[in-house]
């Protein structure tokens, strides 16, 4: 009768541990930033709640959740709907609820019968989320001409949404495009608020050369960068001296003129 023979104790030598220890540390440290990313990314600058629920109340407009985002649609018992029905796709900013915009968004649905559409980025970012025009504008099959257009960093990505794509108009609001947009021929308009504290005033007239040379530029006195929507103050941003109605009434003539 054999014995087995005894298993070899493994050694792991001092090198080997730190090896080890500093791998340990480096993953964990990794997922700490990505679990802190994630947790950033999904804290939103929140819709107020008495503006989301103006637009809610309002008889002219439905308000529904579909998959491509939060859609703004008229009422035909309210306004007499144009036989050729535009629509907007409208990006969010970095971290800002899509609720957040209905308000500010909902006087061209009331006065002019346009559709809007408020995406829902992934993570609340704009960059993250991949779709294009054509994958959201299915959310209306009725409109027969899209605008796209957004906030701040929304309204970088829709820059790029608009580079080859079948779009009728640029919507910027607080933003500027970052790819090059020239020669493209599209109507353009940019919006400015005069005490926007994110995206100023040099900023947007360094990038003007990157919009067709008709671009118009328009600046709204004393709103700053939340002004485009309803969420509150955001760190770093101006002094706002307008209400929320103000910011409508000013917002909705601008982008009728562009609408039409």
């Amino acid at each position: 009768m054999t014995s087995e023979p005894l298993r070899r104790r493994r050694v792991i030598s001092p090198r080997a541990r730190r090896v080890r220890a500093i791998g340990v540390g480096s993953l964990a440290a990794l997922l700490l930033v990505v679990l802190g990313f994630a947790v950033w990314a999904n804290s939103p600058y929140q819709a107020e709640r008495e503006a989301t629920l103006e637009v809610f109340r309002n008889g002219g407009i439905q308000v529904a959740a579909v998959d491509e985002g939060i859609l703004m649609t008229p009422l035909a018992d309210s306004i007499d709907l144009p036989e050729n029905p535009d629509g907007l796709v409208f990006i969010p900013g970095a971290r800002v609820d899509a609720y957040a915009y209905l308000y500010q968004l909902s006087g061209i649905v009331e006065e002019q019968g346009v559709t809007v559409l408020i995406t829902e980025p992934t993570l609340n970012l704009a960059f993250v989320d991949t779709r294009e025009l054509d994958d959201l504008t299915s959310a209306a099959p009725h409109v027969d001409r899209w605008f796209v257009g957004g906030h701040s960093l929304g309204g970088v990505r829709a820059c790029l949404m608009a580079e080859g794509s079948e779009t009728e108009g640029l919507v910027l609001l607080g933003s500027y495009c970052a790819n090059d947009l020239s020669a493209s021929g599209l109507p353009v308009l940019s919006i400015a608020a005069e005490n926007d504290g994110l995206t100023d005033l040099d900023t947007i007239t360094e990038s003007a050369t990157l919009l067709p040379g008709d671009a118009r530029f328009e600046v709204i006195e004393g709103a700053n960068h939340a002004a485009f929507g309803d969420y509150g103050p955001q760190s770093g941003d101006g002094e706002r001296t307008i209400t929320s109605a103000q910011m409508r009434e000013q917002l909705t003539a601008l982008l009728v003129e562009l609408l039409r």
